[in-house]
């Protein structure tokens, strides 16, 4: 048996049974006693247009007992690897977004003393600052590795600076990040300015158009990132908006012409070997999510994500 925390098995309790954990793993929210974390933000107060991602960590919770524990392609086994378990929601103030963000990154100082490495499920794309905020106070200017259709680069949306569309502008300039080593994939459709996503090639960063993407893998393109930010602290933020509505309509903001599932695995998959320090998957809406595919296939990403952290087992 092994010493860490597994999955409760589709053989053992009827997939429509046990407990709603994410993977219907243990609960625990003692931070020191874990390697990774899985853990719930349900705010959408900082969305600018749809809302309901509120409900996007219960629904990928619902959705992940359709996951099984070991990666058949990679022979990843992130149960057999890490200490893992599902630490709960964050109780965020679902009336103010200023103090949510407060209440994110003080939860995420916690889990930062601990020395677990969290998994975060969204929750609109706001949520990815504060944890930022939480972890350069302990790892300094991280990389980043960052999917979505849009940049999330304004420098403020109704007059305001923080919120999902604002986040890595206010990542970069509070020092979080370094620039040099962000990579953001999978930009594309329409913006308010011609220049929407110069800004951060302006600061630095890598910009990959989702049209650069078309019809090729982009295992070779990851191979470029894991060059370029070699052993700095990574982290990897993925919206769900990155990959083509077609396959995620399930999101607030989709935008045609994305990035495929494929290419979805090939960008965490090639995370596998970086100093992962943590990751988000974030802006699933269930409300638009009729069918609970794109809820599943976060869940999806979201173990491969725990298959991508270094010291993951490989068979």
């Amino acid at each position: 048996m092994s010493e860490f925390n597994q999955p409760l098995g589709g053989n053992e309790m009827p997939r429509f049974g046990g407990p709603s954990t994410m993977f219907r793993l243990p609960s625990d929210n003692d931070y020191s006693n874990l390697d990774i974390g899985i853990v719930g933000i349900p705010l959408d107060i900082g969305a600018s247009n749809r809302s309901g991602t509120r409900y996007g960590p219960r629904q990928i919770r619902s959705e992940s007992v359709l996951v099984r524990p070991y990666g058949m392609a990679t022979g990843a086994a992130p149960f057999d690897s890490f200490q893992i378990a599902d630490t709960g929601d964050v109780a965020i103030n679902t009336f103010s977004l200023e103090k949510s963000i407060g209440i994110i990154e003080a939860h995420y100082d916690k889990i930062v003393a601990g020395d677990m490495k969290p998994v975060t499920l969204g929750g609109d794309h706001t949520v990815a600052l504060p944890i930022l905020r939480a972890l350069a106070k302990k790892h300094g200017p991280m990389a980043l590795v960052h999917v979505d259709a849009h940049a999330d680069i304004n420098d403020h949306m109704f007059g305001e600076r923080i919120c999902h569309g604002t986040i890595f502008r206010r990542a970069i300039e509070e020092g979080l990040i370094e620039p040099t080593c962000m990579t953001q994939i999978g930009l594309r459709a329409t913006g308010y300015a011609a220049d929407d996503f110069d800004w951060s090639r302006q600061q630095g960063a890598t910009v990959v158009t989702a049209e650069e993407c078309w019809h090729k893998s982009l295992e070779p393109l990851m191979a470029e990132v894991r060059a370029r930010i070699g052993d700095r602290p990574v982290y990897l933020s993925f919206d769900i908006d990155g990959l083509d509505p077609s396959v995620a309509p399930g999101t607030g903001t989709p935008e045609p012409g994305g990035l495929t599932t494929i290419q979805g695995l090939e960008i965490i998959r090639g995370m596998w070997g970086t100093n992962l320090i943590g990751a988000d998957l974030v802006e699933v809406s269930p409300p638009y999510d009729t069918t609970g595919n794109t809820a599943l296939l976060a869940a999806n990403l979201v173990f491969e994500m725990l298959c991508s952290f270094k010291g993951c087992v490989r068979r």
